[in-house]
């Protein structure tokens, strides 16, 4: 059966491979405008996008038909051919090979918009590294 009306969102984070801080404030802008054109052209809406220096969040209501597996694979496959092709960071650049997927009721939409443009702030706060053992 086909699916008219969809109000499924989902709150994705993309990490850097091995988590390198290679995502600078000045490539940072280019990322986040490449990404929502990914996003637009599958059809889907997007609500938030932050790119840290290691991982991106991004909030989405995925068009109908489209997994989350579906969507992170296309927008991390072609923000890694971005990146790569003109050449924004040093070296090679990859995204790790698995991504978080969260699902976001409608009534948190505003809340968890709210936390992706507040990362900043949120990160200042807290480390996203993990802590190593002494």
């Amino acid at each position: 059966m086909k699916i008219e009306f969809h109000s499924v969102y989902t709150h994705f984070i993309l990490t850097t491979f091995q988590r390198e801080r290679v995502i600078g404030v000045e490539i940072r802008d280019r990322l986040e405008k490449y990404i929502t054109g990914i996003i637009r052209r599958q059809h889907s809406k997007l609500y938030a996008i932050y790119a840290n220096p290691d991982h991106v969040h991004f909030l989405v209501s995925r068009a109908p038909g489209m997994s989350e597996e579906d969507l992170a694979t296309i927008v991390a496959d072609s923000s890694a051919r971005f990146i790569n092709k003109n050449e924004l960071v040093p070296g090679y650049f990859r995204w790790q090979q698995s991504a978080a997927a969260f699902s976001v009721s409608k009534a948190d939409v505003d809340l968890v918009c709210k936390y992706i443009m507040n990362q900043p702030i949120h990160h200042q706060q807290t480390g996203y590294e993990k802590k190593k053992p002494q």
